[in-house]
């Protein structure tokens, strides 16, 4: 089973993703509302993989993942962020970050699984 740290702010995007991805059969998923409780979640929880919602309150996707890298235990978990505004030169920021992949939102529920395995693979 692949262990997935999901942050998102917006509630209903967490259950869809949630249900999504552990429908598949392949993903245990852990779910934080916000940055700063995905940094206190990591200091006992070590994903396989993050997906980060990009804009958030408070700290957004980007700073987040900025902070976990500093942790010596999270510097190589591969990183989705999840975005409305996929504009090209933001994906490529997001890629030079570190960035394993960037799903555009509204997002595929179906298609999601398999989007996180691909984008796991191909890191």
């Amino acid at each position: 089973m692949i262990k997935l740290l999901h942050v998102e702010d917006d509630a209903d995007i967490r259950e869809i993703a949630k249900m999504s991805l552990e429908l598949s059969g392949d993903f245990v998923v852990e779910q934080c509302d916000c940055g700063e409780q995905a940094l206190e979640k990591t200091l006992d929880y070590i994903p396989d993989v993050f997906l980060l919602d990009m804009m958030m309150p408070g700290m957004t996707g980007r700073q987040t993942l900025e902070k976990m890298r500093e942790m010596d235990s999270l510097r190589d978990v591969p990183a989705i962020f999840m975005t409305a505004r996929a504009q090209h030169n933001e994906i490529e920021e997001l890629r030079d970050l570190g960035a394993a992949d960037v799903i555009s939102k509204p997002f595929d529920p179906i298609a999601l699984a398999d989007q996180v395995k691909a984008a796991m693979q191909a890191n």
